[in-house]
């Protein structure tokens, strides 16, 4: 029970193949009370119908939220505050760029594809960050999702990889200045995960083969994995680690994977 009496606000779960979905699996059975988000309608009912298996189901609250809406975002925490009164976690699992700025060639990126690949996939966070801190006043664990792309040249991930470089050195600025606070801010960065916005990818399931076949586990990651990093980023047990990228990939990174 790593997260007993601990509240959890969870962005970014779409289907129960989401790594966010790992992780609000592990908290609940780690005992926290969890806050969930969706986008659309359908989104909304597909994470309620996901949320009635959870522990203490009848506790959880689902509430729509657009990070880039800021009157959604403020509308979220008033409700947390009333419902919660306080956070304890957050997992800031957004992210996207537009089709064509993944393909091809990253020189050929469009000024508007560059700029929502970097609000939606990195700002948000910054967003996730100055909402939660209010919330926070014993301090508290604020997390995210990368991936090894954002340090080196993964084929087809083009402006994401940018995104996500730029949602990295995020994370080292905030844990700068919200350390005084007691707010840790972390990444996690998963390997090849069979997530349905990584299938998206052109060649990813050629690369999710190699890196099973290469990397030092010879497996794959998946979203228990992935969920169980959380919920210890996410508990006392991680109170010392801030500012940090955690990989979590089989040790893929380690060959360049």
């Amino acid at each position: 029970m790593l997260l007993e009496n601990k509240n959890v606000l969870i962005y970014g779960i779409r289907n129960k193949r989401s790594l966010a979905w790992g992780a609000a699996q592990a908290a609940a059975r780690e005992g926290a009370r969890l806050c969930l988000t969706y986008l659309s309608e359908r989104e909304g009912d597909e994470v309620r119908k996901l949320a009635a298996d959870l522990p203490n189901s009848e506790s959880i609250l689902i509430v729509p939220c657009d990070l880039t809406n800021d009157e959604q975002v403020v509308a979220l925490h008033a409700r947390i505050k009333e419902e919660f009164g306080k956070l304890d976690a957050v997992l800031h699992a957004v992210a996207f760029a537009k089709k064509e700025d993944l393909d091809g060639r990253f020189v050929d990126t469009s000024r508007d594809g560059f700029l929502l690949a970097l609000e939606v996939s990195a700002f948000t966070f910054v967003t996730a960050c100055r909402h939660a801190i209010p919330l926070m006043p014993e301090g508290g664990a604020l997390l995210t999702l990368t991936y090894l792309g954002s340090q080196r040249v993964s084929p087809n991930y083009n402006m994401m990889g940018i995104a996500k470089a730029a949602l990295e050195s995020s994370v080292r600025y905030l844990a700068a200045d919200l350390g005084p606070q007691n707010i840790r801010v972390n990444a996690i960065s998963p390997g090849a995960t069979m997530t349905l916005s990584a299938r998206g990818i052109a060649g990813f399931v050629d690369l999710y083969k190699l890196a099973a076949e290469k990397s030092p586990l010879r497996r794959n990651t998946n979203i228990e994995e992935v969920g169980d990093t959380f919920a210890f980023m996410a508990s006392d047990y991680a109170r010392g680690i801030t500012g940090e990228i955690l990989m979590v990939d089989a040790g893929a990174h380690a060959l360049g994977y």
